[in-house]
């Protein structure tokens, strides 16, 4: 097999391999076997080690790094990472629509309502549709790099759908969650059972642990999953219920 050949089999394996990861991590619909889509995975693989100069950055055997690092480095976000608020009686939540109201001069029409996750929060900065950042929420103000962690979660795509939108920004930046499933919980807390180790207490525990490792390998044993619940740049939404449907089109 020539370099032609061989890009083009990479670019139809790269695009078979994110069309599977779409259906599975984000629509949760499985259509080939794990050990079908391994195998199209090292396919892939043996054909970048053959050319290397055709391995890009959005590749789906770039979700996982080489060396661990020493240490993470510290990033400012582009705007506050603000907490989210509660309350805990239906008269907290009566005050709280009357603040707002009096903030907006009108009265609040209706509400878009969603799980809320118990993981870590962390903002993603894609550039011209390429993960470029991911950031743990920190401070508010300033917080870990910590996008090699990221880029092993499969829900996280490499690469969003920005040919879907004309004139889409060079820059978009989408906050979420990454959390662990209480199935992937029970998983790994057998698996530790089983080798004498000392169980997990909780999955949210786990899933910041788990963005928090230096090796990048551990995280990506730990089967975590990423749920965007913000989308920071304006792409035209005027509802949160909007900005949901334009996160899901970009590929979240």
């Amino acid at each position: 097999m020539n370099k032609v050949q061989a890009a083009e089999r990479i670019g139809k394996l790269r695009k078979e391999i994110d069309r599977y990861r779409y259906l599975y991590h984000v629509l949760d619909r499985q259509e080939i076997s794990d050990a079908a889509l391994d195998s199209l995975k090292h396919e892939l693989w043996k054909l970048e080690q053959q050319f290397p100069a055709l391995i890009t950055p959005d590749s789906p055997t770039q979700r996982v790094g080489g060396r661990p690092l020493d240490k993470f480095k510290k990033v400012s976000h582009s705007a506050p990472v603000l907490s989210l608020e509660d309350v805990f009686s239906h008269d907290e939540l009566s005050e709280w629509q009357e603040r707002n109201e009096k903030l907006l001069r009108d009265s609040i029409k209706g509400y878009y309502c969603e799980l809320k996750f118990d993981g870590l929060s962390v903002v993603l900065t894609y550039e011209n549709g390429l993960l470029k950042q991911g950031a743990t929420r920190g401070d508010g103000h300033r917080g870990e790099d910590v996008t090699q962690n990221l880029k092993t979660i499969e829900s996280v795509p490499l690469r969003l759908s920005v040919g879907k939108f004309k004139g889409a920004p060079r820059v978009i930046q989408v906050r979420g969650e990454v959390v662990m499933t209480k199935r992937e919980f029970e998983v790994l807390n057998k698996r530790r059972e089983k080798q004498g180790e000392p169980l997990y207490a909780n999955p949210r525990n786990v899933a910041a642990g788990s963005i928090r490792q230096l090796d990048p390998k551990v995280t990506a044993e730990r089967r975590l999953t990423f749920f965007v619940f913000e989308l920071w740049t304006d792409m035209g939404q005027k509802t949160h219920a909007e900005a949901h449907e334009i996160a899901h089109r970009l590929g979240f």
